[in-house]
C-alpha cells in the first residue's frame, strides 16, 4: 500500500506572516491537511485505491476517499504556490499569455479575486491551463479539483 504522507512546507511556518500567521498555517497546515493524509492513507487501505497517486484518486475516487486524496492535493498544491519571497509581477511568456488571455495582470488579479471572493461556500479558486496553452479562472466547491475536468492548475 502506498502511505500518503503529509509533505513538508518549503519555508518555516512563520515564514508568511503578516500575510499568514504562524497560528493559521499551524491549524491548517498541521491539523486539517494532516487529518486529510490520516483519513486518506485509513479509507484506501484494502481498496483499488491502495496502490494509486493522488492523481489516480482525483481521477477515479468517488466519496470519502476523493474528498480526502483532493483535499491532499489541493493543499500541498496551495502551500507550494506561497513564498515568503513572493509578490511583484510575473514575467516573460506567463505575463504575455496573461495580458492575452485577461487583458493586463491587474484585470487578471481582479477577475480572479471576484471569482474567489463569489465562489459560494467551501472551495477553491484555480488559475488553469485548459488545452495546454489556454487560460482560464475555474471555481470549485469543496474538495473538488480542475484535474477531474482535465484543466491543469
Amino acid at each position: 500500500m502506498i502511505k500518503h504522507v503529509l509533505p513538508e512546507l518549503p519555508y518555516a511556518r512563520n515564514a508568511l506572516e503578516p500575510h499568514i500567521s504562524e497560528e493559521t498555517l499551524n491549524f491548517h497546515y498541521g491539523k486539517h491537511h494532516a487529518t486529510y493524509v490520516d483519513k486518506l492513507n485509513a479509507q484506501i487501505e484494502g481498496t483499488e485505491f491502495a496502490n494509486a497517486s493522488l492523481e489516480e484518486i482525483i481521477a477515479n475516487a468517488n466519496g470519502g476517499i476523493f474528498n480526502n486524496g483532493a483535499q491532499v492535493w489541493n493543499h500541498t498544491f496551495y502551500w507550494n504556490c506561497l513564498s515568503p519571497n513572493g509578490g511583484g509581477q510575473p514575467d516573460g511568456d506567463f505575463i504575455e499569455k496573461l495580458e492575452s488571455v485577461f487583458g493586463s495582470v491587474d484585470d487578471f488579479k481582479k477577475q480572479f479575486n471576484d471569482s474567489a471572493t463569489n465562489n459560494f461556500g467551501s472551495g477553491w479558486t484555480w488559475l488553469c491551463a485548459t488545452d495546454g496553452t489556454n487560460l482560464e479562472i475555474v471555481n470549485t466547491s469543496n474538495a473538488d479539483n480542475p484535474l477531474r475536468i482535465n484543466k491543469i492548475p
